[in-house]
């Protein structure tokens, strides 16, 4: 059980307003910013007892810790170096943990930026999606300094089932590369399967039932293919949001002087997703892909 802080949560999206929640939940005060104000209505509605601020400095003015959820590298930055950004009103000593997914390079600019003002900055990117943030069952991965780290889990830990130091700052944001590369492969594994089953006239409900159970099984698999099976793509992790990730990862592969085949490949895959209307698809939109052009 954490110790009751004062936090300010900046990102009320689908990741942000439910992980905020639960920190209210588990006794901490909570003043929120969103650049939709609406949103910050909303949630402030659902959680009386909190406040909503009009800026991400206003927000942070008196916070001991500052989480964020927000878009991409440019919206990171802005937060916390912009004109009405969180380092205007921090004080020494806050930590703050970024759970967006963004590139190593931002997280060790972020920190160092931070760093001038003695104020501690952790890479903290999130896997889980929606309904791991609604369940308070999400996995974060950390980079940044130890002690910072260590004074920071405790809150972590009311957002997920696994908190995990992975190194100095970047390392996060390195592991949650890992991470998406990975289900790149296996939801392309998956809707390629399916896609087979039903060319084979096997009964595709069937066939996951069973290779479930071996080797072949992963969480994918298992929370994704009746889903996939309905042709049903309006939930879960948008495919726009994937490809932000994953030109991340290959931009960090260029710079490490590696290859990632599958993952430039999926990527393209993606961009045909894209192309047919799904950017807000879910990423099991693959199998779409492939019955859209006959595959």
């Amino acid at each position: 059980m954490s110790t009751p802080q004062t936090i300010a949560f900046i990102g009320l999206g689908v990741m942000g307003s439910p992980m905020a929640g639960h920190l209210a939940k588990a006794g901490h005060q909570v003043t929120v910013f969103n650049r939709t104000p609406e949103k910050a209505s909303q949630w402030v509605a659902k959680y009386p007892n909190h406040q909503s601020a009009a800026t991400p400095a206003e927000a942070s003015a008196n916070a001991d810790l500052v989480f964020m959820c927000v878009g991409k590298d440019d919206d990171v930055r802005e937060v916390i170096t912009g004109e009405q950004g969180i380092l205007k009103t921090l004080k020494t000593g806050c930590i703050i943990v970024d759970h967006t997914t963004a590139s190593a390079t931002l997280a060790k600019e972020m920190a160092a930026a931070c760093q001038k003002q003695q104020i501690s900055f952790l890479d903290a990117p999130v896997s889980g999606g929606e309904q791991g943030a609604i369940n308070a069952q999400l996995t974060i991965m950390v980079g940044g300094d130890e002690t910072a780290y260590n004074k920071a889990k405790p809150t972590m830990q009311v957002l997920a089932k696994a908190v995990t130091y992975m190194g100095e700052t970047g390392a996060g944001q390195m592991t949650k590369m890992v991470n998406q590369i990975c289900i790149g492969g296996l939801i392309q594994a998956l809707a390629e399967g399916l896609n087979f089953a039903e060319k084979a006239g096997l009964d595709q409900q069937k066939v996951m039932d069973v290779i479930s159970l071996g080797a072949a099984g992963s969480w994918q698999m298992t929370n994704r293919h009746k889903t996939m099976i309905a042709d049903d793509y309006e939930h879960g992790f948008a495919v726009d949001w994937m490809r932000k990730d994953l030109a991340i990862c290959l931009d960090q592969a260029r710079k490490l002087n590696t290859q990632l085949p599958i993952t430039a490949l999926i990527d393209q895959f993606y961009g045909d997703v894209q192309q047919l209307g799904g950017g807000r698809w879910d990423t099991s939109s693959l199998l779409k892909r492939m019955q859209a052009f006959k595959l």
